[in-house]
């Protein structure tokens, strides 16, 4: 268990700010609540009687600074990110502390790596984007299944999500995503990043996820945050994300309500498999994760990244995606009482085209 450490919670009112604040607590972490709206602040200090928290804005560097003083790490959980992830790390450069976000945004987890991998190196500051479900989790996935390989030739990560009712923050995130694109689709191929005009609709194909999901179409070419983590350090050229259509239409459908909660952790009952497989030459693996609510995942995803690098236990410093600052399967492994993750035999790793 923790003692005392101060992490402060950019965004901290914020759904998935939430679920941080509270997994903080229970680690032993004094959360820092930070955000833009006096308001909710307010409201959400008073559900949590003695937390401190202060007003900042990332038009203000100065009201960031003033927010992260005495902070030991900072969790970003407000985006966009492409506004907010920044100014929040220039601020976590100037304080000198470690910086994880929750970012599922493409082009913000490019612009963590372009803008800030040298300064963040030579600070020996820690700074790791999109600890969450999308693009972390498949990050560690990814990393687990490759195990001795120093090398693949493709890794898929099929996302069967019983169900996608978004948060608002997912929303306003899509829409800057898409925006950035210009209506373009982005896709991981050949070793590099590429953007292209594409009006016809996402192929969709079958996706025999393990029991007790089976069979279900899902979407080829539906893009996540995996496409900038996972070639930020592995050698695998063709990296592919799916998601079951079910939860595509649930995304895009414009009277889609928000997440509802229905247990005393606030979790909705969406539940969720992530199926990942990596090929070299004829010869693939298979990792499985199961788990319940994407956004109440992220939580211990983003503070057992907190705990282990406030406790030196990282493979570098700088930016870097949660498969390559972290041992992997250990992470997987401390986040058993929320996700079961397991190996399947490679006879069982479905032929994807």
């Amino acid at each position: 268990m923790d003692t005392g450490q101060t992490v402060a919670v950019f965004g901290a009112y914020g759904h998935t700010g939430r679920f941080v604040v509270t997994e903080l607590r229970e680690r032993g972490f004094v959360p820092l609540l930070v955000g833009r709206d006096a308001g909710r602040l307010q409201a959400l200090a008073a559900s949590h009687p003695g937390l401190v928290h202060r007003v900042a804005s990332v038009d203000d560097p100065a009201s960031l600074d003033r927010a992260l003083r005495g902070a030991a790490a900072v969790v970003n959980c407000a985006g966009p990110f492409a506004s907010t992830a920044g100014p929040v790390i220039e601020a976590a450069l100037r304080a000198r502390i470690p910086y994880v976000d929750v970012a599922a945004e493409i082009e913000a987890n490019l612009d963590t790596f372009a803008h800030y991998a040298d300064r963040a190196r030579a600070a020996g500051v820690a700074v790791v984007p999109a600890m969450a479900f999308f693009g972390g989790l498949g990050d560690l996935l990814v990393t687990t299944a490759m195990g001795e390989w120093t090398a693949a030739d493709e890794a898929h990560v099929a996302y069967g999500l019983s169900s996608w009712h978004p948060t608002a923050g997912t929303l306003a995130s899509g829409t800057v995503s898409r925006d950035r694109r210009a209506g373009r689709r982005v896709r991981y191929t050949g070793g590099r990043l590429e953007y292209h005009a594409d009006e016809s609709e996402l192929p969709t194909l079958d996706w025999e996820f393990p029991a007790p999901m089976g069979r279900r179409p899902v979407l080829g070419g539906f893009t996540m945050a995996d496409v900038v983590t996972v070639p930020s350090h592995l050698s695998i050229p063709e990296v592919r994300t799916y998601m079951t259509t079910d939860a595509a239409r649930d995304l895009a459908g414009p009277d889609t309500p928000a997440p509802a909660a229905v247990d005393e952790l606030g979790r909705s009952a969406q539940t969720f498999t992530v199926d990942v497989v990596v090929r070299a030459g004829d010869t693939r693996r298979r990792v499985v994760a199961h788990g319940r609510d994407i956004y109440a995942v992220s939580a211990p995803l983003a503070v057992e990244a907190v705990r282990r690098i406030l406790a030196g236990r990282i493979r570098t410093s700088g930016v870097a995606s949660a498969g390559r600052i972290f041992d992997a399967p250990d992470f997987l492994r401390a986040l058993s009482a929320y996700l079961s993750v397991e190996p399947c035999p490679e006879s069982h790793a479905p032929q994807v085209a």
